[in-house]
């Protein structure tokens, strides 16, 4: 199915978006705000997804809670097109701090976006699909909603995320992978003063193994790191511990990168191993998330959409050095991870002032502003014959299944 619309009629729906956006402003500025003051973390965000299910119920669309077996996930679907995009909204917060990374803004815009392109949908020829997407911050939500065939529908998908500072091109902005394991070493226990040499020290070999992957750092690969702590060392001072754990995270921007930094990261727990005569096991304790891969015609789109909505961004490239779970979705569906500065603040994202800065009419601009630029967005890629096309062939050529391939490292 190709759409054909003038210049004219293409400029009205653009209007119309915009028009649909000012009218549901109040109500997804009160979700922003709800969803604020829940600050519910990862797996947890029960009463954030009903917020968001409710206004998203109350614009038209089919909803269903508890989306796919993930508990705190939610679909949202409107239309009957043969281009379906899917719009991710996050809304888990960070312990302690709160929403530190404004996923409340992501959540709101997201639903705002969905609720203006309504209107539209019919004469653009698409199908909308909201997915509630938890556990950005720890587990991996998208992840979970990939193995369980959320996008096997999409051709293409969507997602804007508050930020500070410089409003960047998402052309130029790239992320990194990273994996999360838990690394335990398997000694024995002895009295620390009364019989040393009858234990085998699982701490040392923790506290080794730190050792080993601080050295190993002025050789890592360019925009990569790593980090760990000991999250269980021992349990009193006159016994020598014959358990340790520790948690550990490997990044990279490139996935060859990523995975090579793994295996040198997993030697230095074996040579810490090895010298204390310790065994050791690990396991992944999160989905690792992927790098981000922008779909070059979705990021034109996005990028003019900005300058359009008074955004004007930078187009340097820039590598953010942080992960999203939306880089496994771009992994293998055309996606845009959009970032909308919130203006007048230098936060620092998960810092408490970022918490306060997300709850601010700055704040609340960037949720409208963001909106307005996804629902654009998602509508030149329905009318431009060429990406529309583009996009439709990419989702022919996707085998089904495609997207539960799960990423390892």
């Amino acid at each position: 199915m190709t759409i054909s619309i003038d210049t004219t009629s293409q400029q009205t729906l653009r209007d119309a978006v915009r028009e649909s956006v000012a009218a549901v402003g109040p109500s997804i500025l009160d979700l922003s705000h709800k969803v604020h003051a829940l600050a519910e973390v990862s797996w947890e965000e029960h009463k954030s997804a009903a917020a968001a299910a409710e206004v998203l119920r109350d614009g038209g669309f089919d909803v269903i809670e508890g989306a796919y077996g993930v508990p705190t996930a939610l679909e949202a679907v409107y239309g009957s097109g043969e281009l379906t995009v899917v719009i991710c909204a996050e809304y888990d917060a960070l312990p302690e701090v709160g929403h530190a990374c404004g996923h409340n803004i992501i959540a709101a815009a997201g639903v705002g976006a969905a609720l203006a392109l309504k209107p539209v949908a019919d004469a653009a020829g698409l199908r909308i699909k909201l997915l509630g997407t938890p556990a950005e911050e720890h587990g991996g939500g998208k992840v979970s909603l990939l193995q369980a065939g959320a996008w096997e529908d999409a051709a293409f998908s969507l997602m804007v995320h508050g930020m500070t500072g410089t409003e960047r091109s998402a052309s130029s902005f790239s992320m990194a992978a990273v994996e999360r394991f838990e690394v335990q070493f398997k000694g024995s226990e002895a009295h620390a003063a009364g019989a040393p040499d009858k234990a085998i020290n699982a701490g040392a070999a923790a506290s080794l193994a730190l050792m080993n992957m601080a050295v190993l750092r002025q050789h890592l690969p360019e925009n990569s790191n790593t980090n760990a702590f000991i999250s269980h060392g021992g349990g009193a001072t006159n016994v020598i511990a014959g358990d340790a754990t520790v948690q550990v995270e490997v990044r990279a921007g490139d996935l060859d990168d990523w995975r090579g930094l793994k295996r040198r990261v997993l030697a230095c727990f074996e040579g810490a191993a090895i010298a204390t005569g310790c065994t050791w096991t690990h396991r992944q304790t999160e989905h690792p998330y992927a790098p981000l891969d922008t779909h070059a015609g979705l990021g034109k789109a996005w990028d003019a959409n900005m300058e359009a909505v008074g955004r004007p961004v930078d187009h340097t490239p820039v590598f953010g050095g942080g992960s999203s779970d939306m880089g496994n979705v771009s992994q293998v569906i055309p996606s845009v991870h959009g970032m909308v500065v919130v203006r007048n603040s230098s936060a620092v994202p998960h810092h408490p002032d970022f918490t306060a800065a997300a709850i601010t009419p700055e704040a609340d601009d960037a949720v409208i502003d963001g909106a307005t630029v996804l629902a654009l967005t998602i509508l030149d890629a329905a009318l431009d014959p060429q990406l529309r096309s583009g996009l439709m062939k990419l989702q022919a050529s996707r085998q089904p299944g495609a997207t539960t391939v799960t990423l390892e490292a």
